[in-house]
């Protein structure tokens, strides 16, 4: 994909499996819900991706009408991540994600793992993933 002149925001982990398929998920739905498909790009991946989504995440996010069932996690490159203009991580421990070669800026969000959880600890952590989507994108809707 070119690079555009519109900020990217990239969602990553190690898996790609969990939190920051939650995480982008909510985001394209904040995109759209507040009409900023022109405006923003959205980028997620994981340094090791798994080979599915979690099926707790499939669940989780089921419950609120958002379907990640059919995704699959992917790889991120060093290039996508050096070209976002903010980077999310999720708090996990994606040593091979270091800050020190990004040009934007970097966020972690510091989430406990939905990995093997159940299903009321997953939601919570989903329902955080959300507020936080939804704060981030209230924060970029006020600088676009």
């Amino acid at each position: 994909m070119p690079p555009s002149d519109r900020p990217t925001v990239a969602f990553v982990c190690v898996q790609n499996a969990g939190r920051s398929q939650m995480a982008y998920a909510f985001a394209q739905r904040a995109v759209r819900e507040r009409a900023l498909e022109d405006e923003i790009d959205l980028l997620t991946g994981g340094t090791r991706p798994a080979d599915h989504v979690h099926d707790e995440v499939v669940r989780a996010m089921e419950d609120v009408g958002v379907d990640v069932g059919d995704r699959t996690p992917r790889e991120v490159t060093f290039e996508e991540i050096s070209e976002s203009d903010y980077v999310v991580t999720m708090g996990c421990s994606a040593d091979d994600v270091c800050p020190a070669g990004w040009g934007g800026e970097n966020r972690d969000w510091d989430l406990e793992d939905p990995d093997g959880k159940p299903p009321e600890v997953v939601a919570g952590i989903r329902d955080e993933i959300e507020a936080r989507v939804d704060a981030l994108f209230d924060e970029l809707a006020d600088g676009t």
